[in-house]
């Protein structure tokens, strides 16, 4: 964070300020006022470009509202709490802030023109509850934001805060992304709030902020502790004071190991969000398990099992934080084989062992992200090359398996032609085929088709 704030809205591309540009214009026509707020009035407080810009009018009524955006460009009207316009396909949102009739004793509950503070008041955060005027350049502050950003604090706004206990949640991603440490009033207010009742969308589109685009992932988490929403995910929470073996894990218990990991994965995160999310959430849940299996053997610490156990319990977390069914298959593999890597080089594992593991997570580079992580999170241990991973990514690359798990070289539609019908038998015989592919007993299709004929006439002796 810098130490001097700036103060003006930076829009890329050019064309995209025309277009504020000419709204702020049409609405002045109109006598009303635009302002930029929200996340790219902190964003320019911060010295960024603003990605999406979020104007709210006042002054207005939101149907000629609606009438001068339509003129601009298409946006569809959504929102309750604040009527939002959105332009299709363009990162610009156009608010008309809400005036509540038990509020003011007058005019219908959607009346514009409320005020800039009323309207700041009902936002969640100190560092998000300011606004610039689109024309004159004017900076308002009501609620202290800046010096909050200056402080790194998160604080909330008002006692409005409570109206969405999403809001929690966007503590945790707004923490982690700009690493603020929040006020304990702010914290007293949401140990009071309830997850109960979030849509699922919402919850995980917080998790997914976190994970893919927070500096200091452990920061969120820390917040979220402090908050004591971890009692939503106890998962999470029992992960709090496991201890670890010193030896292999000087850092601490794994609840202070998996904060580090997900620092580190942020530190190295490829820039794709759907790869970064994928092997976020692994890298947050791989030791889900150890809480539940670590025992005292002698002078040592164990956990036997904990991948297994890890990867039951990750699918269950996931379930409870988005709906997306996909992201439990793609994440669940890597949590379960999380160790391989190791074991593998320190066996001195042959290609076929490789090209098995290909086969179970689908993605060994994920896994080897995934792996790398959980080196790195281990203290000073950490900070040594990860030879494992290194090893095995050149394998891999060797043997073609690092993307994706060898294709079978035999189909079921090449046995059917052999003369094997349909059935229990040609589903056997078809990953018997394949094992052996993996094995490396063939590596071509008419070695495959060989070996198939033999089998065939094995059984059929």
């Amino acid at each position: 964070m810098q130490d001097t704030l700036r103060e003006e809205v930076r829009i890329e591309p050019s064309s995209l300020r025309e277009l504020v540009d000419a709204i702020a214009s049409r609405v002045r026509d109109e006598a009303g006022r635009c302002y930029f707020v929200g996340g790219c009035v902190r964003d320019a407080a911060l010295g960024r470009a603003a990605s999406e810009i979020d104007l709210e009018v006042h002054g207005i009524d939101s149907d000629r509202l609606e009438a001068l955006l339509e003129a601009l460009h298409p946006c569809n009207r959504v929102g309750r709490a604040f009527e939002v316009f959105r332009f299709r396909g363009l990162p610009v949102d156009v608010s008309v802030p809400q005036r509540e009739a038990a509020e003011t004793g007058e005019g219908p509950a959607n009346e514009a023109g409320s005020g800039i503070e009323r309207a700041a008041a009902r936002r969640d955060f100190t560092i998000n509850s300011m606004a610039v005027d689109v024309q004159s350049g004017e900076w308002l502050d009501p609620f202290g934001g800046r010096e909050d950003l200056r402080a790194r604090v998160l604080r909330h706004t008002s006692a409005r805060f409570v109206d969405d206990p999403l809001r929690v949640l966007r503590g945790m991603q707004l923490a982690a992304r700009f690493g603020l440490r929040a006020a304990p009033e702010t914290l007293a207010i949401c140990s009071r709030l309830s997850s109960e009742g979030l849509p699922l969308d919402r919850v995980f589109g917080e998790w997914q902020r976190l994970l893919v685009d927070a500096e200091t992932p452990s920061m969120g988490l820390a917040f979220l502790q402090a908050a004591g929403w971890l009692r939503d995910h106890p998962e999470l929470e029992a992960l709090r004071d496991c201890p670890q073996d010193p030896r292999w894990h000087p850092e601490g218990d794994v609840w202070t190991h998996t904060l580090a990991c997900l620092d580190a994965h942020a530190r190295a995160r490829s820039g794709d969000p759907q790869e970064d999310l994928v092997t976020g959430l692994a890298v947050l849940c791989h030791d889900l398990g150890k809480p539940a299996t670590t025992r005292r053997d002698g002078e040592q610490l164990t956990s036997h099992g904990h991948a297994e156990l890890g990867a039951e319990l990750t699918g269950k977390w996931l379930e409870r934080i988005s709906a997306r069914r996909d992201l439990a298959q793609q994440v669940i593999p890597l949590v379960r084989w999380h160790l391989s890597p190791e074991q593998l080089f320190r066996d001195g594992a042959g290609d076929a062992a490789i090209r098995r593991l290909a086969r179970r997570v689908g993605r060994l580079d994920r896994l080897l992200v995934v792996a790398k992580a959980d080196h790195q999170g281990r203290g000073e241990a950490g900070e040594r090359p990860f030879e494992a991973g290194d090893w095995l990514r050149e394998r891999a690359r060797e043997l073609g398996v690092l993307q994706a798990a060898a294709p079978p070289l035999v189909h079921g539609d090449d046995l059917l032609a052999l003369g094997v019908t349909q059935g229990p038998a040609l589903g056997r015989l078809l990953e018997e085929c394949y094992q052996a592919q993996l094995d490396g007993l063939f590596s071509n299709r008419e070695s495959g088709l060989a070996h198939a004929r033999r089998r065939i006439r094995g059984t059929q002796g």
